[in-house]
């Protein structure tokens, strides 16, 4: 008897620790927010003033599941499963998925880094995008650069995707992707990445690369089922995406200021299609006149705790474009956000964002992220007050 029970206290207890080695979070975040804008398109020479319910204007709505094994050895399995939704309507964004943000599944270890399948972020959002405004709390999806099209505000993530993350050596911590066409067209409808940073004190620096290689056609269908490392999602119709850039912020007491430069060039481009009409609602008369196209972004910000509750940013970026044909239009967008932090999970915020552009071509205006439609003049401001809750 007293033998049974000790096998049935033991069974307990190692049942308790092989418990205790794994765990699986659920977490998210919800924005949400009213939005003010001035001069949203209604035809090709008139807007109107707009008041709007927003989701997502700063940091998008999502909710996921996070999980770990440990399996010895400094060894652990890894899986997030991330759905990204809109707060005012309930529908599931990344066109429809049900873990449209991230999927993926993989091993970390604390001597070797990490190495993970699915659906996921590239190295420009995950080494870059922390340096500037718009891929964090500070500015968010607003504040974008002009389409997002250095995606450091993720508007595009990539399938089939094997990503390497090291461990931190000193301060040092880079990484890589790449994302499979699953087709028997290997080099068409995939693409790759890598980038790094280092941390010194008070200084961040950070470089990234991005590059696409699409099949024009099969970019643009809409189906979520297509095999490609897009699918649904794409910023920008052309064949083949590079985007480079480095940055640096500096953090001394409270505050931290930075800059961040980026570049994408575009080659074998659809003349006349441009962007794609999910980015802005509106393809707010852009086509490429050219075979090729380019984006340069220069982005200044700064942020400052003015107490443990209060927090103030700003960004400046001017943004130098190419179009073609002689059509090269200039962008000047700027962002200032306060936070007050109501507890650690619950926040309040008032953002405002001003875009202005500069061209030679009277047909193209401004377009602030995540707005239903773009400008008719060659200014757009939008003022939010906005609540995130963490969970």
């Amino acid at each position: 008897m007293k033998k049974t029970l000790m096998v049935a206290a033991l069974t307990g207890v190692f049942a308790s620790a092989a418990h205790a080695q794994s765990s699986v979070t659920l977490y998210g975040l919800i924005d949400a927010g009213i939005t003010y804008s001035n001069n949203q398109r209604v035809s090709a020479t008139s807007g109107h003033s707009a008041w709007q319910a927003t989701s997502g204007t700063v940091n998008g709505s999502r909710w996921g599941l996070r999980g770990s094994e440990d399996l010895g050895g400094g060894l652990k399995a890894i899986f997030t499963l991330e759905n990204g939704f809109n707060i005012d309507n309930g529908a599931s964004k990344q066109s429809g998925r049900m873990f449209g943000r991230q999927a993926f599944v993989g091993l970390a270890s604390d001597q070797f880094g990490a190495v993970t399948l699915g659906r996921q972020y590239d190295s420009v959002v995950d080494y870059l995008a922390p340096l500037s405004n718009t891929g964090t709390q500070y500015g968010g999806t607003i504040a974008a650069h002009p389409f997002d099209n250095d995606n450091l505000n993720n508007s595009v993530r990539f399938n089939n995707t094997i990503k390497y993350s090291s461990v931190n050596y000193a301060g040092f911590k880079f990484g890589g992707t790449y994302s499979f066409s699953n087709s028997t067209e290997f080099a068409n409808n995939r693409a790759y990445s890598f980038g790094g940073t280092y941390n010194w004190g008070g200084l961040n620096v950070a470089a990234g690369y991005l590059q696409l290689n699409n099949d024009i056609h099969n970019l643009q269908v809409s189906s979520s089922s297509f095999s490609g490392a897009q699918t649904g999602e794409w910023t920008f119709a052309a064949g083949t995406q590079r985007t480079f850039g480095g940055g640096v912020n500096y953090t001394f007491g409270p505050a931290t200021a930075g800059f961040v430069y980026t570049q994408t060039n575009l080659t074998n481009t659809v003349p006349g299609v441009g962007i794609s009409p999910g980015q802005s609602g509106t393809t707010n008369g852009i086509g490429f006149n050219a075979n090729s196209a380019r984006f340069q972004n220069f982005e200044g910000n700064i942020r400052y705790a003015l107490t443990p509750a209060i927090s103030l940013a700003g960004a400046y970026t001017y943004t130098r474009t190419n179009f073609g044909g002689g059509v090269n239009p200039n962008y000047n967008t700027v962002s200032l956000q306060s936070d007050y932090a109501l507890s650690k999970r619950t926040d309040i915020y008032l953002q405002g964002n001003w875009q202005h552009v500069s061209s030679n071509s009277e047909n193209i205006g401004p377009y602030l992220n995540g707005l239903t439609s773009a400008s008719a003049t060659q200014d757009q401001v939008a003022v939010t007050v906005g609540m995130r809750h963490r969970f």
